[in-house]
């Protein structure tokens, strides 16, 4: 079984940064990417971000472009969610997930992954 614990939320300005972690208890062939999601109130759950273990290779959603960056430490099997810039609109529960994820187009759904984190607050205030 594998858990994720998501550290680093908080409140912070808009134009802050704030740096979310997520660390996995173990590594398995059923956990081959990461991905970062967040949920407002009243809205559903949507993609941030993800990142595959194997290639580094990463993928963000249009509205983060730019702002925030995903890197992964292998060694301590913990994935970073970089957020510079953070406006008002970024407010939200953020949770990492885990999955065995094969297609590009599987990345952003949160139905492709199996393992979710407790979920951590960010609340960015104007």
């Amino acid at each position: 079984q594998v858990q994720l614990v998501e550290s680093g939320g908080g409140l912070v300005q808009a134009g802050g940064s704030l740096r979310l972690s997520c660390a996995a208890s173990i590594r398995t062939s059923s956990t081959t990417a990461m991905g970062w999601f967040r949920q407002a109130p009243g809205k559903e759950r949507e993609f941030v971000g993800a990142v595959s273990w194997s290639t580094g290779v990463t993928f963000y959603a249009d509205s983060v472009k730019g702002r925030f960056t995903i890197s992964r430490d292998n060694a301590k099997i913990t994935v970073y969610l970089q957020m510079n810039s953070l406006k008002p609109e970024d407010t939200a529960v953020y949770y990492c997930a885990a999955g065995p994820i094969l297609y590009v187009s599987d990345y952003g759904r949160p139905t492709t992954y199996d393992y979710w984190g407790q979920g951590t607050q960010v609340t960015v205030s104007s």
